[in-house]
């Protein structure tokens, strides 16, 4: 190995920050405070009778489902006695629930660069101070309703909400996902992400397990990963990955969120009645992933309802 190579990775390594990623796809040695590997976080709850068809399903199938990504769409098309719905069903069956609130950038009448191909490439966070303030009372608007976790793909907006959670502004329990469309996908920028006030992160959808590996050697905080993800990010499904997936990332989210592509399943004419069947079919495959961990990695811990440290809403 080169002399610049081998002074860059072990500067890295003196930040904090593995030089190489993790061929050697070490155990992790972290957990939930409850000594579990992974748990089960399922996308998609877009409105109250979606939530309702879930919790339904994951009884029927005996499955505990630890996290719901709700309002993917989008909450603002929510109305406020849905949200508060919502939040009472996911309180009364244990289950933590990120929101994912608008206004975003693809709602801002000026941002057209996004709609380019090469524009696409600078992602989804906010363009001004008008669009990050609407942003931010969306948000305020959901903790009214009860919830307290959210979803956020910006680091100015986290920037914001890390000094308003410090301040009392917002609720001091609430919690922030950082999200797949932030981009990060390094053991740099997991740790940058960290040090900002996240409490999860959602890396890309097509890390591989070395990567995973590094990422979590320089952080501490759960790390959300895709089981299965819609085709427009790749359709990728590491089912039979998942039990070395929850060796090397733990503590960990195995995250579940087929379809097409976020575009056609999460706008809001979409009928409730699809969105009912549709989540059904995000409970069976978690059921079945379950059922593999249960077969090749009787090991791995996950954890039952109701675990102390989740964040429930509170309507």
């Amino acid at each position: 190995m080169s002399d610049v190579l081998n002074q860059i990775r072990d500067f890295m390594e003196k930040q904090g920050i593995p030089g190489r990623d993790g061929y050697d796809l070490a155990a992790s040695g972290k957990a939930f405070p409850d000594g579990a590997n992974f748990r089960i976080e399922i996308a998609g709850v877009e409105r109250a009778t979606t939530m309702a068809a879930m919790i339904k399903e994951a009884d029927r199938r005996n499955i505990v489902i630890h996290r719901a990504i709700a309002a993917v769409g989008g909450s603002t098309y929510c109305d406020f006695a849905e949200l508060k719905d919502m939040a009472q069903m996911a309180k009364d069956a244990h289950i933590e629930v990120i929101m994912t609130v608008g206004h975003r950038k693809g709602w801002d009448t000026g941002a057209k660069e996004m709609t380019t191909s090469e524009g696409q490439m600078q992602g989804f966070r906010l363009r001004g101070s008008d669009n990050i303030s609407f942003h931010i009372a969306d948000i305020m608007r959901n903790i009214e309703a009860g919830f307290r976790g959210f979803l956020v793909y910006d680091e100015g907006v986290l920037f914001l909400l890390n000094k308003m959670r410090d301040q009392g502004l917002i609720p001091k329990e609430t919690i922030f996902k950082f999200s797949v469309f932030g981009g990060y996908c390094s053991a740099a920028g997991a740790k940058v992400v960290e040090s900002m006030g996240a409490n999860s992160l959602n890396p890309i959808s097509d890390v591989s397990l070395p990567i995973l590996s590094s990422i979590r050697k320089a952080v501490d905080i759960p790390l959300d990963i895709y089981t299965i993800i819609v085709n427009s990010f790749g359709g990728n499904f590491r089912g039979y990955e998942c039990p070395e997936i929850a060796k090397v990332a733990s503590p960990c989210y195995f995250k579940f969120e087929p379809g097409t592509s976020e575009g056609d399943i999460y706008m809001p004419w979409v009928t409730e009645e699809w969105h009912a069947g549709f989540i059904k079919e995000k409970v069976k495959i978690a059921s079945i992933v379950m059922e593999l961990m249960e077969r090749h990695a009787p090991e791995m811990k996950t954890s039952l309802q109701g675990a102390k440290d989740l964040v429930l809403t509170k309507p």
